[in-house]
């Protein structure tokens, strides 16, 4: 899934956390060893290696969680129900939901090898192969997207219908819950993207926070071995999962990620005009006008990124550096804005 890169621990009681997996997973006579993940900016991940093997533990991070956001059941129920699909997941091994355990909700999944492009050196070394790494991702994603709901038990996994309409009100409470501060632009923005809700373009099984960092890659780079990180999935409309794609493709999300954009570290990356024309064919459909669809991404993209802030303001943050975040914020409403532009209603 990726290496430990810290071994902050102070979110987690390991030794409840050990006692519990004994009665599920063989650990092996010896303590294991646990460790953070790097790159989790909201939910906290570990990686837990006894004898012969490893997983991972997921759980919800520190500090104001806004409603709905982070979940763990949510997150469970879509790895169990994509087992066998065409979309490569960890194997979801168990939920706890009591969190008198280790003091939050988590769950157990299998550990998954791979390699994450996460920084801008990691992109470098990709060299002319990073175009084939996008479309790979690209490829991906439509194959998430024809997924049907109905054959691997997801078809209440959400209401398509209104998404869009929901997915604004949804973001613009919880930029109420964790912001640190008025930000005149974002309501502008908000009442904007309210303004133009366009008809959904179809439903399907949605990542809600699809990002190069988010998959992994075999070494060679020719096949993705998982995607992760599903606690925003639901059931909605696929072109905002498009458009997460695209605004992670943009320079200005690099305050947002954990080692900057890995996009700006390699120019053999395709353009966000590309990307669209390569989701195109492999969905074999026409995405038509993102614009609505990118005001979101980054309206979503600016809320996230102030909740990350808050929680650095609170010290409810582990692992990484966290004083940037709040400065990417101003740029991702702007960026908003822009997209819809001052002819939106």
């Amino acid at each position: 899934m990726a290496d430990p890169a810290d071994t902050e621990l102070v979110a987690l009681d390991t030794e409840a956390l050990v006692a519990y997996l004994r009665g599920l997973l063989p650990i092996g006579p010896e303590a294991p060893t646990i460790a953070l993940l790097h790159g989790g900016r909201s939910n906290l991940t570990y990686r837990v290696s006894g004898t012969a093997e490893s997983w991972v533990v997921r759980r919800p991070p520190l500090g104001v969680v806004a409603p709905s956001a982070n979940d763990m059941g949510r997150e469970f129920t879509v790895l169990r129900g994509l087992t066998d699909s065409d979309v490569p997941v960890p194997e979801a091994i168990h939920l706890c939901e009591d969190v008198a355990v280790i003091g939050a909700p988590f769950l157990v999944m299998s550990f998954v090898e791979g390699t994450v492009v996460r920084s801008e050196a990691d992109a470098a070394r990709l060299g002319p192969a990073a175009s084939d790494h996008a479309r790979l991702l690209v490829e991906q994603l439509a194959r998430l997207h024809a997924v049907d709901p109905s054959a691997v038990g997801l078809d209440e996994f959400g209401r398509p219908v209104g998404y869009l309409q929901r997915q604004v009100s949804r973001w613009w409470r919880q930029w109420e819950i964790v912001h640190t501060r008025d930000l005149e632009g974002i309501r502008e923005l908000h009442h904007r993207l309210e303004r133009n809700v366009p008809a959904e373009s179809r439903a399907s099984i949605v990542h809600g926070d699809y990002r190069i960092d988010n998959v992994l890659f075999d070494p060679d780079g020719t096949r993705i071995t998982a995607v992760l990180d599903w606690e925003m999935s639901t059931l909605g409309d696929p072109l905002s999962d498009l458009a997460t794609l695209l605004v992670y493709w943009d320079p200005i999300c690099a305050p947002l990620l954990a080692d900057g954009n890995p996009i700006s570290g390699n120019p053999a990356f395709p353009s966000q005009d590309e990307l669209v024309q390569l989701y195109a064919d492999a969905a074999a459909t026409d995405p038509g006008d993102m614009s609505f669809h990118l005001a979101l991404a980054y309206f979503k993209s600016a809320v996230i990124a102030e909740g990350i802030h808050r929680r650095f303001v609170d010290g409810d943050t582990v692992g990484g550096d966290f004083a940037r975040v709040g400065d990417g914020v101003e740029p991702l409403v702007a960026a908003g804005l822009e997209r819809l532009g001052a002819g939106a209603r």
